[in-house]
């Protein structure tokens, strides 16, 4: 048996290796989103967080580009009268919108006979139709992630992309490293989701993430 952690517990123990992710809170009320909202620009992606919640897109639970107070506030406060008690709704992560063209996928799988493997490769629309995707066991050494990056047939999106600037490889290879030291430290590791990471000024960041643990180790 597994469970998987909310999006904000997931990321608060991926941060902890080292993997980027933009600056986010979790609010249990309007009133705290609005707080946060004034330490930036905006706009802002709202999404209601929770252990259990599946489909958040489809269950209208994620909330992009609002922008001012009062936007703010109403739509948290709708998010949360949406949880359903099955959810088990922890509250509303609010964090500024990013914004970039190339979205990538990163990851743990952990298989049964050869044990953890770092998976990374290209997202977004064209994810499924050009399947770009390669695998490793971990450990990763750093050379090891640089060539995960070099394997990729998409070696063009590396590169300057409409007028967006060229990808940092370093900072890519940071990401895949901190996966492989997490799948090493977290106990009953099952498996590490994240989708999209989206290149942002040319660094990578983890726009959402889903970590799997046995069940066991959810309660110890």
């Amino acid at each position: 048996m597994s469970a998987t952690l909310s999006e904000s517990e997931s990321k608060r123990l991926l941060s902890n290796f080292g993997v980027p992710f933009l600056p986010e809170t979790l609010a249990t009320n309007s009133a705290q989103a609005v707080e946060f909202s004034l330490g930036f620009a905006g706009p802002f992606a709202l999404k209601l967080c929770g252990s259990n919640i599946a489909h958040k897109s489809e269950r209208g639970l994620v909330c992009l580009g609002v922008s001012g107070a009062e936007s703010i506030r109403r739509t948290c406060q709708q998010l949360l009268d949406a949880a359903r008690p099955e959810d088990n709704a922890t509250g509303v992560l609010i964090a500024p919108m990013a914004t970039g063209l190339r979205e990538f996928i990163a990851g743990i799988s952990v298989d049964p006979v050869f044990g953890p493997t770092v998976v990374f490769g290209l997202g977004g629309v064209l994810a499924e139709a050009i399947a770009d995707v390669t695998v490793r066991l971990a450990p990763l050494r750093r050379y090891d992630a640089i060539d995960m990056l070099h394997s990729l047939r998409s070696q063009s999106l590396f590169g300057s992309f409409r007028s967006e600037t060229p990808i940092d490889l370093d900072a890519l290879a940071d990401l895949l490293c901190a996966l492989s030291k997490a799948s090493s430290e977290i106990p009953d590791l099952v498996s590490i989701d994240l989708n999209p990471v989206m290149i942002v000024d040319g660094l990578p960041v983890a726009l959402d993430a889903l970590v799997e643990v046995g069940t066991h180790a959810v309660s110890a």
